[in-house]
């Protein structure tokens, strides 16, 4: 397969390819639909083999993410993927990372719940991501593709981001979009880091160096509350300025919008075919995209609310994000939710219905 090839997969392959392209170390992950691919088709491909990547199927979730811990400990490209359930089993460890500052990746397809649940698509992880499903005040860089494009282009960006900042981040998608067949055009190929260039890139790391018991120590722990208290406001610092630097978001069709969706994953891809069928009855409706779900573009949002009439939160759950939303209007303009439950992809006439329901009295 050439760099350029325009080829058609799963959103859930296009991320274990894109993860051999971008150079990544290891990869350690348990099987749960509906993200099983992504390690099917890293065993398939054989990383190990022509890359060096290390390909591990864990004996659990909870193995998985500690093997991620310790690689990425080392300044290794480490990633693990999961779907919700999974995911929840793994909070521990990326707070662990997250106190330890350690960059890491975490994909998460999302099905139905709580509980097990439904192996069906499902977007009801947003307060799982973004607020810090495990202890302790800390924050995940997240993003959430809407495309099978994405799924491959952000597994690169994720660990540029991880590494910039020394945070874990994960790629929110949901299992519409790691099912789902489209063309993709995969990223070229990076090569894999030398231990020399890690020790580099990555002072901190701890990487057996022969200065014996001086060499770097990897944890979160801190005995001290006032030396506890001071890594966690150089830890808000730290967030501080990903929020200054890094919300990423698609706007579309806002210039004369009376009415704005907001919507992420597949939810969005919905919208654009809600805004085509309101507008062809009259009803200007514009877009916005978060891209990045931590950190939320909350300063885009707040502008627009300042041209529209009301907000419509679409999500496939039961109104997560929309809390996100209403923080960032302040009460300015009436926003309101709509989706679907259960693994249930919502229809756009259902949609169109809701805004002129809810919004459109």
């Amino acid at each position: 397969m050439t760099e350029q090839e325009v080829t058609l997969m799963k959103g859930n392959e296009a991320i274990a390819h894109a993860a051999i392209r971008c150079g990544c170390d290891g990869y350690f992950g348990y099987p749960i639909t509906p993200q099983s691919e992504v390690l099917e088709t890293l065993t398939e491909l054989k990383p190990w083999e022509t890359t060096g990547m290390v390909v591990v199927q864990a004996e659990s979730e909870l193995a998985a993410i500690n093997m991620v811990y310790g690689g990425s400990g080392t300044g290794k490209k480490c990633m693990t993927s999961s779907s919700s359930p999974g995911v929840s089993l793994m909070q521990e460890g990326i707070s662990y990372m997250a106190g330890a500052e350690l960059p890491s990746l975490i994909i998460n397809v999302m099905r139905g719940g709580p509980g097990l649940g439904t192996i069906q698509p499902s977007q009801a992880d947003y307060f799982q991501a973004t607020k810090g499903g495990g202890h302790g005040d800390y924050r995940l860089i997240v993003l959430a593709p809407d495309c099978v494009q994405e799924m491959a282009d952000f597994v690169d960006l994720a660990f540029t981001l991880a590494f910039k900042y020394r945070n874990p981040a994960m790629i929110l998608a949901d299992g519409a979009i790691g099912q789902m067949m489209e063309k993709v055009v995969l990223p070229p190929f990076k090569p894999r880091r030398t231990e020399e260039e890690i020790e580099a890139e990555c002072p901190w790391a701890a990487m057996g160096r022969k200065s014996g018991r001086g060499s770097n120590v990897i944890t979160s722990l801190e005995l001290r509350s006032e030396e506890m208290e001071q890594i966690n406001l150089r830890l808000q610092a730290k967030y501080a300025e990903i929020e200054a630097n890094e919300v990423r978001y698609e706007e579309y069709m806002c210039e004369d919008a009376d009415y704005l969706i907001c919507a992420f994953g597949s939810a969005a891809r919905i919208a654009k075919k809600v805004i085509e069928n309101a507008r062809a009855e009259g009803i200007k409706v514009g877009l916005l995209r978060p891209i990045t779900l931590w950190p939320f573009p909350s300063k885009p949002i707040q502008k627009l609310s300042k041209q529209v009439k009301g907000i419509l939160s679409l999500e496939i759950n039961a109104g997560q994000m929309i809390e996100d939303i209403r923080l960032a209007v302040n009460g300015k303009v009436p926003v309101e939710h709509f989706g679907r439950l259960g693994g249930i992809i919502p229809d756009p006439d259902e949609v169109v219905d809701a805004l002129k329901q809810k919004l459109i009295k």
